[in-house]
């Protein structure tokens, strides 16, 4: 028996809570096409304040080219349990085992896409264990920590969350026009009220956590240059989160293809969903075909 959750998924796709070894995660499942040969399956990871729901309108253009899509809420967000208070279950390292229990769960080779702070902790993931995964994307997701412009924002909502309750912190933001970062864009959902309930449900735990660990992560490049996976570098063409030329310089030291989706910025998933769709679907039947455009200096395909 699976567990349904509220969040409508788009056409075609299911709404479940995930069972794995480390607790339930809720999903959005879609999978390949009707009449379409599947290519394979992607799990997809929201970055910070986001949810499954910011990969909607993805899940439509990638059935279409074969792929079964799993967007993850990670623990804590959204509509995934978590401790309000207790922040030590959202240490990345306890993120990242999350990944590979939803992997497990899957049980069949992943294509692993994470967004913004999504792609930190799926680094972190890759890093533990590489065997459950064909590939990897980072989605506009850089080497470290955040710029300095959005390390004074997140620092703010930091400060928010420690003297005031999630209502009052989404008055707040609302009140400074959130940037993506912080309040993520309301078009996955379409009505503001259904990414107020998003904000509400997340935890705060999991909110000061991960916040914080965006202002101090570590480079880790190096280390992810030596997993024995193809890799992906897509960005929109302006980044505030971080710089399009930091992420340049990450898939040359990487080694991994290098996708800018144009008209996009910190979020090229909501920006330009089915150019990003694309992006993704063609490094992915590279990697199908065995050409996975490793090692080929980082150049935008």
């Amino acid at each position: 028996m699976t567990t349904p959750i509220s969040f409508t998924p788009p056409p075609g796709a299911r709404a479940y809570q995930l069972r794995t070894a480390r607790g339930e995660f809720a999903v959005v499942d879609a999978p390949a096409a009707p009449g379409v040969e599947p290519s394979g399956v992607a799990l997809l990871l929201p970055g910070f304040t986001g949810s499954k729901e910011d990969f909607h309108f993805l899940h439509e253009p990638l059935a279409a080219r074969g792929y079964r899509t799993v967007a993850v809420d990670g623990r804590g967000q959204n509509e995934s349990h978590g401790p309000a208070r207790d922040e030590t279950p959202y240490a990345q390292a306890e993120l990242a085992r999350d990944v590979l229990a939803q992997a497990a769960a899957l049980d069949t080779p992943l294509h692993l896409v994470g967004h913004s702070m999504g792609g930190q902790v799926a680094r972190a993931a890759v890093l533990l264990d590489h065997s459950p995964f064909v590939s990897f994307t980072l989605v506009a997701s850089g080497p470290a920590h955040i710029s300095e412009s959005q390390r004074q924002r997140v620092q703010l909502l930091h400060d928010a969350l420690a003297v005031m309750e999630m209502p009052e912190v989404w008055e707040a933001i609302l009140a400074m026009g959130p940037p993506e970062e912080i309040g993520g864009p309301a078009r996955g959902f379409g009505e503001l009220s259904l990414m107020r309930l998003r904000w509400l449900n997340h935890k705060p735990a999991q909110l000061l956590a991960t916040g914080r660990q965006l202002l101090v992560e570590p480079d880790r490049v190096a280390e992810l240059a030596a997993a024995p996976l193809p890799l992906h570098v897509l960005s929109g063409a302006r980044d505030d989160t971080w710089p399009v030329s930091v992420l340049d310089d990450m898939a040359v030291e990487l080694g991994a293809a290098r996708t800018v989706i144009p008209g996009a910025e910190h979020s090229p998933n909501l920006d330009q969903p089915l150019a990003t769709a694309h992006g993704l679907a063609d490094f992915w039947d590279k990697v199908v075909r065995g050409r996975p455009d490793r090692r080929q200096g980082g150049h935008p395909s």
